[in-house]
């Protein structure tokens, strides 16, 4: 098995992408509020702050910073990822599950980026908030609802 070199920094700031398995899905988008209440529990639960984000209808990405004592960001992830699927399921949606019994929604892995200063940190902003006309889902990045922007 590979093991993914990850970067644990305390109080850092990291840039993800998150990607349902089925590239063709809209239940980010059609289940946008079930998605934010997945953030807002793992903010109680872990604390960080949300830099820049956006939801498009098969994929997220966000910038986020972690309390300076804290550098998992996993822990994070994999309640954000595991809220919001089992919330999808308790609402009726058809979740396949794989053979080990989990929610086969989301992509096993996921991208994660250290931000490294303030030019790299507004390229990323820069980047997550274009990535909505980038995709063909809004002409102006400021038209799309699922946005920090």
């Amino acid at each position: 098995m590979v093991r993914y070199r990850r970067n644990f920094l305390a109080g850092g700031t990291y840039f993800f992408t998150l990607t349902l398995r089925d590239r063709t899905s809209r239940l980010l988008v059609e289940h946008v509020d079930m998605l934010r209440e997945a953030f807002r529990a793992a903010r109680q639960r872990h604390p960080f702050t949300i830099d820049a984000i956006v939801v498009l209808p098969e994929h997220l990405r966000v910038v986020m910073t972690l309390s300076p004592d804290d550098a998992r960001y996993d822990s994070r992830i994999r309640f954000v990822k595991g809220r919001f699927s089992r919330r999808l399921a308790q609402s009726g949606a058809a979740i396949r599950r794989n053979d080990q019994g989990e929610y086969d929604l989301w992509q096993r892995r996921y991208w994660e980026h250290t931000i490294r200063g303030d030019e790299d940190m507004q390229r990323h902003v820069d980047y997550i908030h274009f990535n909505p006309v980038k995709h063909g889902h809004a002409m102006r990045a400021a038209d799309w609802p699922h946005s920090s922007i």
